[in-house]
Formats: C-alpha cells, sequence, structure tokens
C-alpha cells in the first residue's frame, strides 16, 4: 500500500471513528404526546416544562448532547402511540421514551418499551396500573388513587360531609377516581348516594348534571380531564345552582384550573379540590418556576402537565448523572429508583418497589385573594404512596 493510500485509509478510519463518536455523545429523547386532537393543550403543555427545564439546565448531561425527538398522536391513540414508540425505537434509534399525557397512549407503547428495554418516562398519565405494565417505566406525575383515596378520607374527617354523588370520566383515570375516592370516603364512614360517567370526548354535562341535581346530594365529587372540560361542567353546575356552600363540589385539582376559574367566576368560591401541584403553593422554588414558566409562556401558568414534564426532564437527567452517561435502559431505571430531590410541587421521590411518585397531596379551596379567585391550601398531607399498586385486575 502507497503512502498516499494509507494515509487516505487511515483518514477515512479516523473519520469514520469521529462520526461514530459524535453519534455516541448524543442522546436521543423520543417525546410521545397529543399534539393535536382534543388533548392538544394538554401535550403542549407538558412539553412546555420539558423545554423550560432545559433551558434552565442546558441540553448537556454526563457528556451526551440530549437531543429531543418529538411525536404527535392525535390521540388519545393507543395504537399510534406504539407505532410511534416502535418508529421511535428502531428508525429514530432513541435511548428514552418520555411524556404520555394520556393513560391509553402510555398503556400503548408499554410493550414497546419492555422489548426494547429504553427507559420510558410517563410524565403524566395517571391510572394506578401504568408502571406495572413495563418494568422500564417510572412515571414523574401522580396517580389518580394517590390523590383520591386520601381525599375521600378527607372529605368525611375534616370537612363534615356524609353523603356524595360521584360524577367522572367514562375512562380508565375517571374510573380510577371514583373508586379510590369512595374507597377512602366509605372506609372513613361516608355512603355515596349515586355514581354516574360522562363521555370522555366531547361531553354535554347538562343531563349528567341534572340527575346530580335531582338526586339533591349533599355534595358531589367530579373528577374530568382538563382542557375545555373543567369550565364546560362548572358552568353546567352553576346553571342548576349545584354551587357552595348549598351543596359541597369536590373535585380532583384539575376542575379549578386557572382557565376554569375565570369562566365560572364567583360560582366558583368555595369548591374544595385535591391535587399534588398547586401553582400558588408559597415557596421561593415553585415562585421562581411559575415567573419562569410566564415569562417563556407567554404569560400563560404551569399546570400538572407542566410539572409532570419539568419533573420528568429532571429525572432523566439525575438518572444519566447516576450512571455517568449509560443509557442503558435497565442502568436508568435503578438509577431512578428511590431517587428524592425538591420540586416546585413540594419534596417529592420515587418509590424504589412501584417506580411511583411519592409526594405531598394538597387541600385546596377556592377563594378570592386580592380581588383574585384562586386556589388557597388548607392542608397538606405529606409522603402519600399509590394505595392501589399491584391490585391491578
Amino acid at each position: 500500500m502507497s503512502g498516499k493510500t494509507l494515509a487516505a485509509a487511515v483518514f477515512g478510519i479516523g473519520l469514520a471513528w469521529s462520526a461514530a463518536a459524535s453519534a455516541q455523545e448524543t442522546l436521543k429523547v423520543g417525546v410521545i404526546l397529543p399534539f393535536s386532537g382534543p388533548f392538544a393543550d394538554a401535550g403542549a403543555q407538558l412539553d412546555a416544562g420539558i423545554k423550560l427545564y432545559m433551558q434552565q439546565n442546558g441540553d448537556e448531561v454526563a457528556g451526551k448532547k440530549i437531543e429531543i425527538i418529538r411525536k404527535d398522536t392525535g390521540g388519545p391513540a393507543p395504537d399510534v402511540a406504539k407505532r410511534l414508540a416502535q418508529e421511535l425505537v428502531v428508525r429514530d434509534e432513541v435511548d428514552i421514551l418520555a411524556g404520555f399525557a394520556l393513560t391509553p397512549e402510555a398503556l400503548g407503547a408499554a410493550d414497546v418499551a419492555t422489548e426494547a428495554k429504553k427507559l420510558m418516562v410517563v410524565m403524566n398519565a395517571a391510572t394506578s396500573v401504568v408502571t406495572e405494565k413495563s418494568p422500564y417505566i417510572v412515571r414523574t406525575s401522580l396517580t389518580i388513587p394517590q390523590v383520591n383515596y386520601a381525599f375521600g378520607k378527607w372529605a368525611f374527617e375534616k370537612s363534615g360531609v356524609k353523603e356524595a354523588y360521584t360524577l367522572v370520566a367514562d375512562y380508565g383515570p375517571g374510573h380510577d377516581a371514583e373508586s379510590s375516592f369512595a374507597k377512602g370516603f366509605t372506609e372513613a364512614g361516608g355512603k355515596i348516594v349515586g355514581a354516574d360517567k360522562t363521555p370522555v370526548a366531547n361531553p354535554d354535562f347538562s343531563a349528567f348534571v341534572q340527575r346530580v341535581k335531582d338526586a339533591s346530594p349533599e355534595a358531589v365529587y367530579i373528577f374530568i380531564p382538563g382542557g375545555a372540560q373543567p369550565a364546560a361542567i362548572g358552568k353546567a353546575l352553576a346553571e342548576r345552582g349545584l354551587t357552595p356552600p348549598a351543596t359541597k363540589i369536590l373535585a380532583q385539582g384539575e376542575l379549578t384550573h386557572p382557565e376554569a376559574l375565570e369562566s365560572m367566576g364567583d360560582t366558583a368560591k368555595g369548591i374544595i379540590t385535591a391535587f399534588h401541584y398547586t401553582l400558588e403553593r408559597d415557596d421561593p422554588l415553585n415562585t421562581e418556576f411559575v415567573k419562569a414558566y410566564r415569562d417563556a409562556n407567554g404569560g400563560r401558568s404551569p399546570d400538572l402537565f407542566s410539572i409532570g414534564g419539568y419533573d420528568g426532564m429532571h429525572l432523566i437527567y439525575e438518572a444519566l448523572k447516576k450512571t455517568n452517561g449509560d443509557a442503558a435502559g435497565d442502568a436508568l431505571v435503578e438509577a431512578a429508583k428511590g431517587m428524592s430531590w425538591t420540586s416546585p410541587r413540594g419534596p417529592m421521590s420515587i418509590d424504589p418497589e412501584t417506580r411511583d411518585t411519592i409526594q405531598t397531596i394538597y387541600i385546596r379551596e377556592v377563594q378570592e385573594v386580592d380581588g383574585k379567585l384562586q386556589n388557597v391550601i388548607v392542608e397538606e398531607i405529606p409522603d402519600v404512596k399509590d394505595p392501589l399498586h399491584g391490585q391491578a385486575k
């Protein structure tokens, strides 16, 4: 081989090695969300949380440059989520799967994470069973039973409600909400006097709310998805006179998102909700987070989706630091187990046995503060775990 030929060969090998090294230095995170369709707002809010965390912490960690590849399900669409997860793993060669605003889509992608042995960070989907569907799933949001079992007990023991009617969306999270609230409420001594379910997509709440009114319950417990539904059901309740203090309104936190409060006006006063995140929580870290989020999103406030995405990226970054950049699914899952940190939502950790969050649940009441309606924390229930893990049928 001539000197020129040898030099060319060495140069070619060098280029190949350099390209391979460069590829290894980029870690790809495939984010699957409903960026269009009825839950596009949830996808946008969650993605904004991801973007804010990276804006504040950079796009490099443990020697790896983080690249986000986004895919739109238009969902809820579990089959689409599964197909997109397969494409991300096979074609885009992602190292981590993340996102999953909706339970059906998380369940759709779970088998792909297992087969590919990829860490799958569920940043919202909140049905209890989700982490049981793959040993590679770690969740950074909440579970519905985690919030509502504790809320049901509190409703009887602390708020004095003895009888309640439940009205929930007819899908996995709604079923979890109804059963866990009822379980906590009845175990404490309360009685469920009626139960109903609304369609999950574009429901007309009028007939359902009328049935609640006809039952004349002391209190009604409500669970519905975020987006446009809280304002719509709030309006339907107000039109039929189902407002505090005449009727106690209990709900998971989506019902009193800021946008819903603006729509409901004074009729929202006195609504009591339980949630894992309250944007008005008086804490320096949360105050900083809310300001940064609003600055980055045209004044819009963060919500449950936003904090799930933000903390999801925190988990990914910290797990990579623990593994020194090793993106193998088994290594990252082990790094995530038992991880704890202080989030804008408050103290939280990842249960090493369930790979789910352990966190504070806040009981909030809508009150007028400085001329504006907002959720005011009236009680904190610390270190709450998911009470239903392992009980899936």
